[in-house]
Formats: structure tokens, C-alpha cells, sequence
């Protein structure tokens, strides 16, 4: 496939290496220019082209950028896009702002569908970057850690399904997009390493009630380093 990832921070970039080895064209771009990434480019064999240009990526875009940064894309391009749209991103409040929509009870993808007018799947954003580098392995291995696939379009949740496997790792379906909070900061699923079963159960044992104490919780762990 084609492929675009705007974003070039750690899952951006790790993500990168692993598609163009699984034989994908691969174009990331970030918000500097793609004269910033000649060193990421000749480690992972991607393609440094401007945001534009990613975003335009044939069959699939990865969005792997911070939710402060969504108003920034070039919406034109994204929203008319027949590309499946992956969010592998994360809202965390001391970064990010406060988001009214994600405050009031919509999961952060369902936020990023809205600012980019174009339906996304949520995928890849709960394993940790260096996880996600170190620790990807043959299909039927026993220590295969899961990623949940989250999203409204079950054929486009196959598709993702199947390139994460591709790239070392097992997937499982986590729901519709309005259950992608599951798999957020504070939740029992998020970047625990988790196998297929392991990972179900953790979805399901997410508790809405406490989702808000959970994500305050997560972003106060998580504030010395974003």
C-alpha cells in the first residue's frame, strides 16, 4: 500500500521502519518540513515529503501528532481523502488543552474525526513507542502483544487489523469508535503489553464512571514528559 504518516515523533517514526520492511511505500512528514527528517528517512526507508503529501497518501494516512496539532492539518486534503485515516494518537489535557467535546463524554478520535471531517479508525496508540520498536514477532509466537482496532467501518478495521499483523503484532476488533475511550490514557488496555485475551479483558473491564479520575490520573503520570 501506499502510505502516509503525519507525524514523526516516536510511534510516527518506528512505524515507519516497520511498513517500509513489511514492502510499503511509506511517505512521513511533520509540521517542520521534510528537510528535517533526512536521518529518520535513511533509517526507515520512508519517503520525507511535506504534510500535504502524506496526508494525500493513496490508501492509507496515519495521524500520529499530538490532539493540540489537529487544527493544523490541512482538513481539505484529509476530508476528502478516500484513504482509510488511522488516529495513533493520544489526548493528554496538560499538553493538549482543555477540548470541551472530549471533556462532555466523546471519545478523542471521535474529536479528531470532527476536526478532520473524515470518518478515522483508532489504532496503534495503546503500546508504548519502545514496545512497539523492540518486541514485534512471527505471527503464532506466544509472547505476541495485542492492539486494539477501534472504528465505525468494519471492512477498514480489516485492513488495519491485517497490516498490524504484518508488522508483528496481533490485533483484535475493540469496538466501535465510540468505544475507543477503552483503549485511552488511564485505562486498563493502555500500553500494558497485553495478548489478544488479555487485551479483551481489559477493554471490558474498563468502567466509564471512572474514565474522567482515570485520564487525570494518566496525564499527571505523564506530564513530565510531554
Amino acid at each position: 500500500m501506499e502510505i502516509g504518516i503525519i507525524g514523526s515523533g516516536n510511534i510516527g517514526s518506528i512505524l515507519a521502519g516497520h511498513l517500509t520492511e513489511s514492502g510499503h511505500k511509506v511517505l512521513i512528514a511533520n509540521s517542520r518540513g521534510p528537510e528535517t527528517l533526512t536521518v529518520i528517512a535513511s533509517k526507515t526507508g520512508a519517503d520525507p515529503v511535506r504534510v500535504e503529501a502524506a496526508a494525500g497518501a493513496k490508501d492509507l494516512v496515519i495521524i500520529a501528532i499530538p490532539a493540540k496539532a489537529m487544527v493544523n492539518l490541512p482538513t481539505d486534503i484529509l476530508s476528502a481523502s478516500e484513504a482509510i485515516i488511522v488516529d495513533a494518537g493520544n489526548y493528554y489535557p496538560s499538553r493538549d488543552g482543555q477540548i470541551t467535546e472530549i471533556a462532555n463524554g466523546a471519545a478523542d478520535s471521535e474529536w479528531t474525526a470532527k476536526i478532520i471531517g473524515h470518518p478515522v479508525i483508532k489504532a496503534f496508540n495503546n503500546i508504548v513507542a519502545q514496545s512497539l520498536a523492540e518486541k514485534a514477532v512471527p505471527a503464532g509466537s506466544s509472547n505476541r502483544i495485542a492492539l486494539s482496532v477501534a472504528g465505525n467501518d468494519e471492512a477498514q478495521k480489516k485492513v488495519v487489523v491485517k497490516l498490524i499483523d504484518g508488522i508483528g503484532f496481533d490485533a483484535i476488533d475493540g469496538g466501535l469508535l465510540s468505544e475507543s475511550w477503552r483503549q485511552q490514557p488511564g485505562e486498563p488496555a493502555y500500553c500494558q503489553d497485553l495478548d489478544k485475551d488479555q487485551l479483551e479483558a481489559a477493554l471490558q473491564e474498563a468502567d466509564i464512571s471512572k474514565r474522567a479520575e482515570n485520564l487525570a490520573a494518566a496525564d499527571e503520570t505523564a506530564r513530565p514528559y510531554l
